[in-house]
């Protein structure tokens, strides 16, 4: 295969940092063969801690604290937290101290490293703060895909500026990382909806968002942002992802308007069991749209009416070509330009290469594609070949400044990088189907 689109790739790489910890819950179960029904471990976990002698009691206090002052902030109201989530298995009777309450969340309580296997599957977005920038400058929000111990996914940020000269920097990531408060479900659209409270963040990269109920308790993957409008609010973000829980997977949407605070939702109807949708930024003739590869194998187009229930349309786009051969999916939410809506795409071919495609679809009609790529715009080179999923470069989606295009990528993954290409050179390439 060759690319004749010129394309111009970053010298700024995001790689995995196993230093990077949040504290999350730990609750041990038992072997099934020795599980007592209304009687669960930490129960009994409890009652140890409440018999600890006072004096012994505050030495693993210090202890705990001490380890996890260094790279946490509000470490006791955190415990603290952890202990009214288990406050039920206490024993009825017993009187149980301040100090108590934060031991028992301690030993309750885990420090996780979200990404130290990987980082990868970035998306990127404005961010809702473009003050104190020079003249045609855009700062940034990248979502990012963490994977840590037992191959959990979660969902990380970082933030940058990608000045007018076409340089990207971004910023450092904090050492601290915030779990995320589960306030009580809103009914958003109905009674499955959450709500995360990180406003304990004081930057993005700050925010984690890890597996909170059990349709997600196997991970978080692939987020795939956009700004949006939903009916007549104000402009906010909206994406997907896919939850692996209990029960398989399913899609599910993510809402955020400053990243400190999100909604949680499943999809439901027809796609509800996929994989690898994204959101259209507007609606199109009064209907939300996305696109989705519910048969795992082509693209779709799929509308919605409430935003939630979502119904496939028609098959825009199958495998055509050498590289997409095995299947075809979407590398992020279509990004509307002069000509149309600009759809990035991955194919999968020979030896399971992930390859970044794209199609060009009609502004008012999205299901008419006006043209494709017959070439892939990016390839695995040699040196995307070691990683936790060799040959594999894979996107959630990128932002159209003017001409240009950016587009953040994960290699392998393993770890992201960004690359630049003009759009003029993209249409100019592609093919009418």
């Amino acid at each position: 295969m060759t690319n004749a689109i010129p394309l111009h790739h970053l010298d700024v790489v995001l790689r995995p940092d196993p230093a990077r910890t949040v504290i999350r819950p730990f609750l041990p179960s038992d072997p099934q063969a020795f599980a007592v029904e209304g009687h669960p471990r930490a129960e009994r976990i409890i009652a140890r801690v409440l018999a600890i002698p006072p004096h012994e009691l505050h030495v693993e206090l210090d202890r705990a604290r001490a380890s996890l002052d260094q790279r946490h902030r509000d470490v006791c109201p955190l415990l603290e937290r952890q202990f009214d989530a288990v406050a039920g298995m206490v024993p009825a009777d017993a009187q149980v101290s301040p100090d108590q309450r934060i031991l028992i969340g301690a030993y309750l309580s885990a420090e996780y490293s979200f990404e130290a296997a990987a980082l990868f599957n970035p998306s990127a977005v404005p961010h809702p703060d473009q003050s104190g920038l020079e003249d045609g400058a855009v700062r940034i929000v990248v979502s990012l895909r963490g994977i840590g111990e037992g191959h959990l996914s979660s969902v990380t940020f970082r933030t940058g500026v990608w000045a007018a000269d076409g340089t990207l920097a971004m910023d450092p990531a904090s050492a601290t990382a915030i779990p995320p408060v589960i306030e009580v479900p809103l009914g958003w659209h109905d009674g499955d909806t959450i709500q995360l409270d990180c406003r304990g963040s004081r930057e993005p990269s700050e925010t984690v968002l890890f597996p909170v109920v059990p349709s997600q308790s196997r991970g978080l993957e692939d987020l795939r942002l956009t700004p949006v409008q939903f009916f007549d609010n104000a402009p906010t973000y909206a994406g997907t992802y896919t939850a692996l829980g209990d029960k398989g997977v399913r899609q599910e949407m993510l809402q955020a308007d400053d990243f400190r605070t999100f909604k949680m939702h499943p999809v439901i109807g027809e796609l509800a069991g996929a994989k690898g949708m994204a959101l259209f930024p507007r609606q199109i003739a009064g209907k939300f749209c996305a696109i989705s590869r519910h048969d795992n194998e082509n693209l779709w187009l799929a509308m919605s009416d409430d935003l939630f229930t979502w119904h496939p349309q028609r098959k825009i786009l199958e495998p055509a070509y050498p590289w997409e051969i095995i299947q075809m999916g979407n590398c992020g939410s279509p990004l509307e330009i002069d000509e149309g809506w600009l759809l990035l795409t991955h194919g999968v071919g020979v030896v399971r290469n992930y390859c970044i495609g794209a199609a060009l679809l009609d502004r008012d009609d999205p299901s008419k594609v006006l043209g494709r790529l017959a070439h892939p715009l990016m390839e695995p080179g040699p040196e995307d070949r070691d990683g936790y999923v060799p040959n594999v470069i894979y996107s959630c989606g990128g932002i159209v400044r003017g001409r240009t295009l950016l587009l953040p990528y994960g290699i392998a993954d393993n770890y992201a990088g960004f690359a630049t290409v003009c759009v003029d050179d993209i249409l100019a390439a592609m093919t009418m189907p």
